[in-house]
Formats: structure tokens, sequence, C-alpha cells
């Protein structure tokens, strides 16, 4: 893979989760971008510098020692990416401080520089959230690649910090420049609910979680079909979103013990608290992280899974596959996955390859719910 150089570095990147022959780039041209309008503009040694978005950490690393780097998003293989590959270049691991999407960094900051993201809920959440936070003549600047680059980005921008300009394009990147004004304390409209009469729940959604106004299509397919146990079946709720699978089988299965994750650490935010409105002080374990790998082998009776099929703008069946893999190291001899799936993505035979059994639990014309043993 190429090295990612900057004017302030020459990195080797890598993305997570890591897999053999990676076709795909750590960084990109934006990435490039912002680093070069930051080196033309001067970036003081003492300067506090926020990064938001930064997705496998190249922003992060490029500066880590150059400047008081927080990095801040809502991704836990962002934030693995950003730990590897700073071990990866020899640069101190406390040379950049991560705060999570779930919670606040605390600045002023001089600097701002954001990675446009794909839901742009979470970047009107990010940019609610620096009211307050920015030091008297800051800068702030967005930047993404002019194809994954919506016009309302640029609204958001101007609506809570100030006016816009657009740069010109450079290797089909682009930058928002920002310019803070005086603004009143805005409201936020995250987070988002809804409700569900089966089983009956309110649903907290943070600002970047997968369908936040309504419950999705294919869990909806799911929801009737969930497997019932009446014993002390050890259960994970597999990429959990806002928790409603894992929930909505703890309501049913009273003596269950349940794992709730994902890599989403707002997902993660609502899913808690969904799970303490609906079950109180249930015991649970909640935890934002890199699917089962930490789980240990053997341990799980059932995994009940909605794979996505993309990650940031990339799509494909990548982390479905992983996440059916990961299952299956993690559940007992006898133990069952559970997952929804698009009929066209044909899970069916790819479960066959890793599974003794599959079998179809339920379909409709879009979906269908397929149950694989170990």
């Amino acid at each position: 893979m190429p090295l990612f150089t900057s004017p302030f570095a020459q990195l080797d990147l890598i993305r997570q989760p890591d897999q053999a022959n990676e076709p795909l780039q750590a960084f990109d041209a934006a990435d490039e971008y912002l680093l070069a309008h930051l080196h033309e503009q001067g970036l003081a040694g003492d300067a506090r510098v926020l990064l938001l978005n930064d997705s496998f950490g190249a922003l992060a690393a490029s500066l880590a020692g150059r400047a008081r780097v927080t990095s801040s998003g809502d991704s836990y293989l962002g934030q693995l990416g950003l730990t590897v590959n700073l071990s990866r270049n020899q640069l101190p691991a406390d040379g950049v401080t991560f705060v999570p999407a779930s919670q606040w960094a605390v600045g002023p900051f001089d600097w701002v520089l954001i990675r446009v993201p794909k839901t742009l809920a979470l970047l009107e959440e990010q940019l609610i959230r620096l009211h307050g936070q920015l030091a008297p003549g800051a800068k702030v600047v967005a930047a993404a690649m002019v194809k994954h680059l919506p016009r309302a980005a640029g609204d958001l921008l101007e609506k809570y910090i100030g006016p816009v300009q657009a740069s010109l394009a450079v290797k089909k990147a682009r930058l928002l420049l920002a310019t803070p004004q005086a603004k009143h304390a805005p409201e936020s409209p995250y987070p988002t609910r809804y409700r569900l009469e089966k089983p009956a729940l309110e649903l907290v959604n943070h600002a970047n979680v997968f369908c936040r106004e309504g419950l999705d299509i294919g869990t909806r397919a799911f929801l009737p079909h969930l497997p019932k146990h009446l014993g002390r079946t050890r259960v994970a709720d597999l990429g959990c979103g806002n928790g409603v699978l894992g929930i909505a089988y703890a309501l049913a299965s009273p003596q269950a013990e349940l794992t709730l994750v994902d890599e989403s650490y707002m997902a993660v935010q609502s899913a808690e608290e969904n799970w303490r409105a609906a079950l109180g002080e249930r015991p649970v374990t909640l935890r934002a992280g890199d699917g089962l790998a930490e789980q240990q082998a053997d341990s799980l009776d059932l995994v009940l899974c909605n794979p996505p099929f993309h990650q940031q703008q990339v799509v494909g069946d990548f982390l479905a596959w992983r996440m059916f893999q990961q299952a299956r190291a993690a559940l007992v001899t006898g133990g069952e996955l559970w997952i929804v799936g698009n009929r066209h993505l044909g899970y069916h035979a790819k479960l066959k390859r890793l599974f003794r059994g599959v079998e179809q639990v339920a379909a409709n014309p879009k979906f269908v719910v397929l149950k694989a043993s170990k």
C-alpha cells in the first residue's frame, strides 16, 4: 500500500478491521487537502486542534506531537485504526486524545478539521456541540471527496458556525471553510424517539444511529420471528444499533443473559438508555467493539444479527461475512446464529460455508430470516 504523505509526516497506514490484500486505502485526497491547507495557514505548536470523523487516524497521526490534538468520532474501528496506526508509525499513544462521539470534546479549540460523515445528523450534532468551544479566531474546515459532499453539509456549517466558502476541487476533493460568528446557543434535535407497538417500547436514537426516525424494515421483518427461551440462555445482539432486537428478546426470555455490541458509540449509548427504560436494572453487557472479536470462544448459545452492508462510504458484504465468522467462533456447539437479510445478498449460501445447518425461518418479498446451527 502507498504511504500517506503530507507536509507534516510520511506514514504507513492501514484500515480496520485489517484484512489480507486490502484493496482500499486508510486515507484519501480529502485528508491530503486538509493537511496541506493547515500547513499553508500555519500551525502553532501549542495550537489546540479538534479532528472530527478522522476515519483511521490519517489526520491525527500526521499531527501527533505537532499540536495539542483531540480526535472525536463515532466509530470503534476508527479509534482502533488510530491506535494501530500510531503504534505502526512509532508515534506515542498519548500523542492524541480520543473522545467517543457519545461524549463531548471540551475546548476551546483553535482549529476544527472535519471529515464530512455519511450521516449528516452526526455532522449536525457535532456542529451544535462546537457552540462555546471555539477559541477567538478559531478556524473550522470541513473536507470530503466531491462525490460524497452534499450541499446540505455546507448549509449546516453556515447555520451553526458562520459563512462558508468552498474551495476549488483538488484530486476530486473539496474543502468548506467556515468563518465562526457569534450565534445563539442552538437546541439539538437529537436524540430522536419513536414508538413500537409489539413489543410496546419507546426507543431513543442518538444522531448517528441507523434508521433513527423509525424501525428499519429488516428489523421489522425479524421481530415477529425471534426465538424464545425460558432458560438461562447466553445471547448476543451483534451490531445492536438502538438495541431493539436484544431488548425484545430479553422481554420474552426473562432469564436470558444479554450482550449488546456495536461499533458505533452512539448506538451503544442509545441501546443502554433503551435497555434501562424497558428493563430497569436487569443485568446486561453493553460495549462498543469490533463485533464479537473480544468474545470468548464457545461462550454464547444464540447470536441475533441484522448485519450492515456498508462501512462508511464503502458498500459490500465484508463486515457481514466477518460477523458470521465471529458468531461461529463465539457460539457453543449446537448454538445458533439468527439473521435477517435482503434476499439478493445470498446470505444462505455464505452461512452454509460456515455452519452445520442453515434453515429459512421466515421470508417476505424483500427479506429472509435465517437460522444457522453450529
